[in-house]
Formats: structure tokens, C-alpha cells, sequence
């Protein structure tokens, strides 16, 4: 088997930090270093060759779906024509909707690795890069009267909860509740 490229090995690091990203928030930190490079489609002995360690892998995979997080806040703000009140609420009816609720590989990091970064070390990369996008999703939801990190605890806890009461009604109660108590709606 021959080497490859520097551009091929490149491109197979950063699919494997998109899955790790994906499979992190779904099943947890805990997911297996052989999972992980499946999942990507590569073999497990090639890890090591790419990150010194899984703890380095879940910093990168943590700040990367930070970044979809990110991304996904700039293009709320362009289809509100650039309006942050606006932008805002539409990003708090999709982040408390079923659908986010069901997909939580796609979804919000804080949500879904805040168990996770809890049990890291307090000094890791991992809870460095968790806690810095924590502060700056509350930092965009921010009001001239509303605190950031009030509306953030809200959705996160709400989240999380709605997640855990999932195909019981009261799940679909905690996100109107939350949804209607940020938004006025319902």
C-alpha cells in the first residue's frame, strides 16, 4: 500500500474530525477510538498518525461543532436581512423543536457534550474549547434586556431534559414551555 498524499491525508483527517464531531454528540466522548475511524471510513492504526491522542481529537471535534453552531447562527442572521432580534428567535423555535430534539449528531454541542465535558479535566483542551463556545453562543444571545447565559441555560436545560423525556408527552411540553417563556410563542 502506497503513502498518501499530503492533500488525501488532509482531507482523511478532517473527515475524521466530522465524524467524531457527529458521533460524539450523538453517543457521547466515550465512543471508541476503532468506532470513530470506521465511521470515517478508515482503519483504526491510522489514528495516531493524525492526532497524538483522543483527548486532542475531541478538542478538534468539539471546535468543530462549534463552528456548524457558529455557521449556523451567521445564516439565521442573513435570512432575517441581518435583523438580530429576529435571528434570534428564529434560531431559539429551531433549537427547541422536535426535529433538534431527534437529531442530536446535527445539533447543538452545548447540549448534547455538556455531560461529557463535565467528567474532563479542568485544564483539557476539550472543556477550553467547550467553555469558549459555551460564552460565545451566549454572547450572540444577548439583549439589550435579556442575558445571554439565562436564554442559553434555558435552551440547553430544556434540550437536554426534552431529550431525556423523549416519546413521553411531557418532552414536548418542556420545549413549548421553554420555547414560549424565551420567545412569547408558542
Amino acid at each position: 500500500m502506497g503513502r498518501v498524499s499530503q492533500a488525501q491525508a488532509e482531507e482523511n483527517r478532517k473527515r475524521v474530525v466530522e465524524s467524531a464531531s457527529r458521533l460524539f454528540r450523538e453517543q457521547g466522548t466515550q465512543v471508541s477510538v476503532a468506532d470513530l475511524m470506521k465511521a470515517a471510513g478508515l482503519t483504526h492504526g491510522g489514528f495516531y498518525k493524525r492526532f497524538s491522542s483522543k483527548e486532542a481529537l475531541i478538542g478538534e471535534a468539539t471546535a468543530h461543532a462549534f463552528d456548524e453552531l457558529t455557521e449556523g447562527r451567521g445564516a439565521r442572521l442573513d435570512e432575517s436581512g441581518g435583523e438580530r432580534a429576529a435571528a434570534q428567535k428564529a434560531l431559539i423555535d429551531v433549537y427547541l423543536s422536535t426535529a433538534h430534539r431527534d437529531s442530536p449528531a446535527d445539533g447543538c454541542p452545548a447540549a448534547a457534550l455538556a455531560s461529557d465535558m463535565a467528567r474532563e479535566p479542568g485544564e483539557g483542551e476539550a472543556r477550553r474549547v467547550y467553555t469558549e463556545g459555551v460564552r460565545d453562543f451566549a454572547r450572540w444571545l444577548d439583549t439589550d434586556d435579556t442575558d445571554g447565559l439565562t436564554r442559553l441555560a434555558t435552551m440547553v436545560g430544556a434540550l437536554v431534559l426534552a431529550r431525556a423525556t423523549n416519546g413521553s408527552p411531557l418532552s414536548e411540553e418542556i420545549l413549548t414551555a421553554a420555547r414560549s417563556a424565551l420567545t412569547g410563542t408558542a
